[in-house]
């Protein structure tokens, strides 16, 4: 099963059934096939665990999304959208499930890392030469892009942010030219962010930064640091020294941010419809909260924040300094200074739990910032969709189920006790979202 899955992500990641000059040549819908294949062997798997809340989410969100077609008058829309999501409902349930310990975790980390370097690899050459080794030329003349999925040199950057924590840890477990590898994958991402030349991507790398730096050294050491980092961003020859609510590219946004609110104001239990947004504004939404809330409506967009909110949570709690206590309880050191065998192992076995939940704790805080790279580059993205999304949500839930094992003091979160307070959650960030656009609007 786990080499379907690790099969299934380097098609997700890597595309090859992309490429311009393989496309003809393969045939056969490589990616469904390893997808189906992985979960024909997690069927016959004893092991399955559906414990986390984002479970029922994803199968009532995929069940929304059926039934606002339907209650918009295209019963065919609800088949097609049952078909499109479907396979990201089953990606993100064999992924939570398949990835059942920290091994797995590590390595579908370092997948996602060595996957995203050889996107930038590729970005890279297409800058030095005008031309990937896809066939892909440089967008606008300037930013990289890839095929598939990262045709869009935006998506290209995101999924570099989302990475760049995971490879930074990756270095710090290893010595040697291990650990120069993974700080070379690190700095090919990095340096790809840049290529992309995209605001968000930029800005997102930014935030991840501080938000690593306030867990790290302080809130106060993460400002002035984060200041720094801006202006020298300001000072690069970027798209990001053009950011301005009055620039035209940003005006086009927070237009169709507006327009998107009117969707909901006027469809407001289940929105327009998934995929329907470009039938009422000529742009896309360009963030994707408000394209869930436009297409989906208010129930919609409250499972899909439930779902991302979550994540957040669980990746939160497990990487608390707390759960992790330096000295082991002092009977147990009194009774081995006095010689006691049987104390001198709980000591030893009590350090070795600690250390394995330190090192939990550090992964946790690494997909704590890829949730955040993620996230910022999203708002300002239409991704509420992408399968990416949902194999890294997989990737936190997996982990966070298997840290519980050994961490059984991390809660346990259940929907059915929070289902009351999801609602005004949903009703208080579409009232955020109108918050922001309408203060964008008064600046322009």
């Amino acid at each position: 099963m786990f080499t379907a899955m690790i099969v299934y992500l380097l098609l997700v990641l890597i595309r090859p059934q992309d490429y311009p000059q393989l496309i003809d040549s393969i045939g056969l819908p490589l990616q469904p096939i390893a997808l189906l294949i992985a979960a024909g062997f997690w069927m016959l798997s004893p092991r399955k665990n559906f414990e986390a809340p984002q479970y029922p989410i994803m199968l009532v969100f995929l069940f929304v999304l059926m039934v606002s077609h339907v209650f918009n008058g295209w019963a065919g829309g609800a088949i097609k959208q049952f078909e499109k999501f479907a396979p990201v409902v089953l990606a993100f349930v064999v992924f939570a499930n398949g990835i059942d310990r920290r091994e797995r975790v590590l390595k579908m980390m370092a997948l996602f890392s060595v996957c995203a370097a050889v996107l930038s690899l590729h970005g890279i050459e297409q800058k030095q030469t005008g031309l990937g080794w896809t066939g892909m030329e440089l967008s606008q003349g300037t930013r990289i892009q890839y095929v598939g999925i990262f045709n869009d040199p935006n998506d290209l950057g995101l999924l570099f942010v989302a990475c760049v924590p995971m490879a930074v840890y990756l270095s710090s477990r290893v010595s040697g030219l291990k650990r120069l590898f993974w700080r070379i994958v690190a700095g090919i991402l990095v340096y790809g962010v840049y290529l992309t030349d995209s605001r968000g991507s930029l800005l997102g790398m930014l935030a991840t930064m501080g938000i690593y730096i306030w867990q790290t050294r302080g809130v106060v050491v993460a400002g002035v640091l984060g200041l720094m980092g801006a202006g020298a961003l300001l000072a690069l020859p970027s798209r990001f020294s053009e950011i301005d609510v009055e620039e035209a590219s940003a005006q086009g946004r927070v237009d169709s941010w507006y327009e998107g609110l009117q969707m909901f104001r006027e469809h407001p239990i289940l929105g327009v419809g998934p995929d329907m947004y470009s039938d009422y504004h000529h742009l896309t939404a360009h963030n994707s909260f408000v394209l869930i809330l436009a297409e989906t409506g208010i129930i919609g967009f409250t499972l899909w924040l439930a779902f991302v909110i979550y994540c957040f949570r669980m990746m939160w709690a497990a990487s608390r300094e707390h759960l992790v206590h330096e000295d082991w309880p002092e009977d147990l050191e009194a009774a081995a200074a006095d010689g006691d065998a049987e104390a001198a192992a709980e000591i030893e076995e009590f350090a070795a739990q600690q250390e394995v939940i330190e090192e939990g704790r550090k992964i946790s805080l690494t997909l704590l910032l890829s949730l955040a790279g993620f996230f910022i580059c999203a708002f300002f993205l239409s991704r509420s969709y992408v399968v990416i999304l949902y194999l890294l949500a997989a990737l936190v839930v997996a982990h966070y189920t298997n840290m519980r094992q050994y961490a059984p003091q991390l809660p346990e979160f259940s929907l059915s006790q929070e289902a009351i307070i999801w609602p005004i959650v949903g009703v208080g960030g579409a009232i955020g979202l109108y918050v922001v656009v309408k203060i964008l609007l008064v600046m322009q």
